[in-house]
């Protein structure tokens, strides 16, 4: 449920940074909208449905299909069904929010994206996602079931931060001769602007510096968006939920997420510049996929066990 919510979220984010962007360009550009597609990882199923990428398609594809599994539409739908599966878990006021969140996106998708104005739509799923996280840290018990949610969204926020910085990658510089000039300084403060964390990072560095954004969206460990912090959270939530102490792990999971974590705090801008920008962040997914897996495996998967009683030789075999 939180990794949806949380997910519709920055997917409203990506669209919305891009279309600022748009709005401080010369001249506008289809173009400028399929590597938003690339950024998602689903660019081979939006060429073989829609073909060109049109504002038109790109949008509706990312906000309003509902048979793409990452749509805002979808996740909001799917957040929703798995919110009803957990109605005696999650306070009343939780499921109401996200009930009225999950009305106000289907209601926009009979409409149309073209609503009267794109900014105020993307603008209200951002502000109804942040009043559910706030509802939720208001309303819930810090067991078990909180520790999950803040895991889910801390995990999908961390992989979200960091491909909305490769959007400035694949987006944002679509010429070289653009590096340190007012248009590239734009561009830099409407990534940090979808992230909400412009202000942030001008009381912390002051000018706009390609390098102190990426320090700043990536290994910052006060910004409650940048991947490290993220990070930081979601391993104390697993710990939680394991009941085992910071620094140890006792599963697969706690495993591969204190690796993630330690091997980022002790990454510095300077290498990951000169490993590729682009590179690191590729190499964080991967990274949070493993992780993503490894929770699966380890609190999910359904396996098969004796019954109790039976002997040994009576349990089952890996390949029954």
């Amino acid at each position: 449920m939180s990794r949806y919510l949380e997910r519709a979220d920055n997917v409203a984010r990506f669209i919305d940074v891009n279309l600022h962007i748009l709005l401080d360009m010369v001249v506008g550009s289809d173009a400028q909208w399929m590597p938003l597609v690339n950024t998602t990882g689903d660019a081979r199923e939006f060429q073989e449905r829609y073909g060109e990428p049109t504002r038109e398609n790109v949008i509706h594809f990312l906000t309003f299909d509902g048979s793409y599994a990452s749509s805002i539409l979808s996740c909001v739908r799917r957040a929703r069904e798995n919110a009803r599966s957990v109605r005696e878990i999650i306070s009343s006021e939780m499921w109401e929010q996200i009930n009225s969140f999950y009305l106000m996106v289907t209601d926009a998708s009979r409409r149309g994206w073209n609503v009267s104005s794109p900014h105020d739509f993307y603008g209200e799923i951002r502000r109804t996602s942040q009043l559910f996280s706030g509802i939720t840290d208001g309303t819930m018990s810090r067991e078990q079931g909180w520790h999950f949610y803040r895991l889910g969204t801390m995990l999908e926020r961390a992989d979200k931060t960091s491909r909305i910085v490769d959007v400035k990658y694949f987006i944002l510089l679509p010429s070289v001769s653009h590096v340190g000039s007012p248009y590239d300084d734009i561009q830099w403060s409407a990534l940090l602007k979808s992230t909400g964390g412009f202000e942030m990072y001008r009381k912390q560095y002051g000018l706009i510096s390609p390098h102190s954004v990426v320090e700043f969206l990536i290994l910052d460990r006060h910004f409650p968006r940048s991947v490290q912090y993220c990070l930081q959270r979601a391993e104390e939530s697993l710990h939680a939920i394991s009941s085992s102490e910071r620094g140890t792990f006792i599963n697969e999971a706690e495993q591969k997420l204190g690796y993630v974590r330690s091997k980022l705090a002790y990454t510095t801008i300077k290498s990951i510049i000169e490993k590729g920008l682009h590179e690191c962040i590729d190499g964080l997914q991967s990274d949070f996929n493993e992780v993503g897996d490894a929770i699966f495996h380890t609190f999910f998967e359904m396996r098969p066990y004796a019954q109790p009683g039976m002997r040994q030789s009576q349990s089952m075999s890996p390949e029954e």
